[in-house]
């Protein structure tokens, strides 16, 4: 499974000059990503159901699969996910850990068999409820870079003012928290019994926030102390559409084939809230004390808590995925996807968001990624595996910042119902670059993800 924060923005650095916070562009690319999350057996194999259909799931990467069932049926998934990430800061590092436990994905499909006298057999009705992505994450950091950039007490009265310009410790934490989850409503239908076609229409939500806060140990040389805290918020609320169309064709018994494209998402209006603007030259809340001094710098002393609001539009990557399955009679199966995401086409709109879309098309580039999985069946008992891999799309990434992940499955046929478990690793590293506009290395974070998902199916 994805990142489930792929923080990846991932190795792009943040734009905003005086902020420790999530840039434009790097909300772009977090908010363009899919953790193709799913039912425990989609995610049990790693998601390679572009030409394999018959789950539910398969409507996020070929809503030509809702055709595959046989029958009508109804799931619902639950995940739990232990996320680990490591902090490397100057020769200090340290681990933070979370678990998260979410309802994951609910939805059903209808199945209607000879309904009319044609070649058409059979038509068939999903609709499904996922979460696209969980942004849940924390980050701590700590150490030295010898860079300090709070060197001065606004309330100093000494003449001339004391200059704390060396550095004893940084602390950096930010906590991510929200969701991009979609509905999607697909028909599929079946010609001639082999050629699969389908079509989805795909609604999102989208709830994203992040509070981070930097804190500063300095010192002038003399004894004397200044410790700074700059805290930083932002709430980001939207809503979009995106469309998929693809086919399945069944060339023989044992082979299928399949292609699919999902357009982008289009976001016509995401409204953030932040206190990132100045404030007495500071871009966000900002407490300062000093050891020779008895009072306190507070620039949002008296209830003062400035804000803006943002009002823009994205246009995330669009995807083409093409897929094989090999299928070894009711023993087993071998199913292939790969992709391509076009990050180059992503654009910002409705505010002055030239910067950010010149980076896209310079240092972004298409991204190429690929599923594998197998399923073998052993009368009721079915067990799964599945590896994945995604390729960052800065043009700058090294090989250890792509995704890469593998997965274990099993599920029980009852007969009115299905039980099924999946367990999903991945790792990745990346950066995060919270002193932009100074010389200061960029944390380098070690992300390891594990999640457990658990699904019940009920057949019709």
């Amino acid at each position: 499974m994805k990142l489930l924060f792929t923080i990846s923005i991932f190795l792009i650095a943040i734009t905003s000059t005086y902020s420790q916070s999530l840039g434009y562009q790097d909300l772009g690319i977090l908010f363009s990503q899919n953790d193709e999350i799913g039912s425990a057996r989609f995610t049990g194999m790693s998601g390679a159901f572009g030409a394999l259909g018959g789950d539910i799931s398969s409507i996020n990467i070929n809503p030509a699969g809702i055709a595959i069932f046989n029958n009508s049926a109804f799931s619902g998934t639950f995940n739990s996910r232990n996320s680990a990430i490591t902090a490397n800061y100057y020769e200090n590092s340290t681990t933070n850990k979370d678990q998260f436990l979410n309802l994951s994905q609910a939805g059903g499909v209808l199945v209607f068999k000879n309904i009319i006298d044609s070649e058409w057999e059979k038509f068939a009705f999903g609709f499904n409820y996922r979460i696209t992505k969980d942004f849940s994450e924390d980050i701590y950091a700590r150490g030295n870079s010898g860079v300090a950039t709070f060197t001065n007490f606004p309330l100093d009265n000494n003449d001339p003012a004391f200059e704390y310009n060396i550095a004893e410790e940084q602390i950096f934490s930010t906590n991510y928290s929200g969701k991009l989850s979609e509905i999607n409503i697909a028909m599929s239908a079946v010609y001639q019994r082999k050629m699969h076609l389908g079509l989805s229409f795909n609604f999102y939500e989208l709830n994203f926030s992040q509070q981070s806060q930097l804190t500063e140990f300095n010192t002038d040389g003399n004894g004397n102390n200044l410790d700074a805290n700059l805290y930083q918020e932002n709430y980001t609320n939207g809503a979009g559409a995106s469309f998929n169309v693809g086919f399945i064709y069944k060339a023989s018994a044992n082979f299928r084939f399949g292609m699919a494209y999902q357009s982008p998402t289009w976001f016509t209006e995401i409204i953030e809230t932040t206190n990132i603007t100045d404030n007495e030259g500071y871009f966000g809340d900002t407490e300062i004390t000093v050891s020779n001094e008895n009072t306190i710098y507070d620039n949002t002393a008296g209830g003062f808590f400035p804000s803006q609001e943002v009002l823009y539009s994205l246009k995330t990557p669009s995807k083409l995925t093409a897929s094989a399955a090999f299928i070894f009679g009711k023993n087993g199966l071998l199913s292939f996807d790969y992709m391509i995401r076009n990050y180059q086409n992503m654009k910002l709109s409705n505010d002055n968001f030239a910067q950010e879309n010149q980076f896209f098309q310079n240092q972004l580039r298409n991204t190429h990624s690929y599923n594998i999985g197998s399923e073998w069946r052993f009368d009721k008992l079915s067990l799964r595996g599945g590896y994945k891999f995604e390729q960052n799309p800065s043009k700058s990434s090294k090989g250890l910042n792509n995704l890469k992940g593998h997965s274990l499955g099993a599920g029980y046929h009852f007969g009115s119902f299905k039980l099924d478990f999946s367990y999903n690793n991945s790792n990745q590293n990346s950066t995060y670059n919270f002193y932009s506009g100074y010389n200061v290395n960029p944390s380098e974070l070690e992300i390891d993800n594990r999640t457990f998902t658990t699904t019940i199916t009920l057949l019709l």
